[in-house]
């Protein structure tokens, strides 16, 4: 494996857990935001690209994604919010916060650990074409 690829393969891991400390930090936002009646609240999560291993991450056309889904919706009695329907019912997003929570703090670790690696390999390379350099 050459070391391009090690690179890409900690560009795409850095990439993948920014993208879902988005997702969770939009998620969280949106937690007690009124759902506008006739539309649906979306969600985000990302997505690596279908059959996206360690190999594949290093190719063409495999960046990670963000992916809006409809979030199911949990229903609060609150007659005096505008956003209220005929019977006094307003919609929010049904988000699990302790499990957006969770993947803030996985995510911001993960990432961590990806830039210690990126520097690692990149203080590997430069200390090699200093070895390379003293010949």
């Amino acid at each position: 494996m050459s070391i391009d690829s090690i690179f890409a393969a900690t560009r795409f891991g850095l990439e993948f857990e920014r993208l879902r400390l988005e997702a969770a930090s939009h998620n969280i936002a949106i937690a007690n935001t009124p759902v506008a009646p006739g539309h649906s609240a979306q969600m985000l999560r990302a997505a690596a690209p279908s059959g996206a291993g360690f190999d594949a991450a290093i190719g063409v056309g495999t960046q990670p994604a963000l992916v809006a889904t409809d979030a199911d919706e949990r229903q609060v009695h609150d007659p005096s919010d505008p956003a209220a329907d005929g019977n006094g019912m307003v919609s929010y997003p049904r988000i699990d916060l302790v499990g957006e929570m969770s993947t803030l703090m996985q995510a911001g670790r993960a990432y961590e650990a990806n830039v210690r690696a990126f520097n690692t390999l990149r203080s590997m390379t430069l200390h090699s074409l200093d070895i390379g350099n003293g010949t």
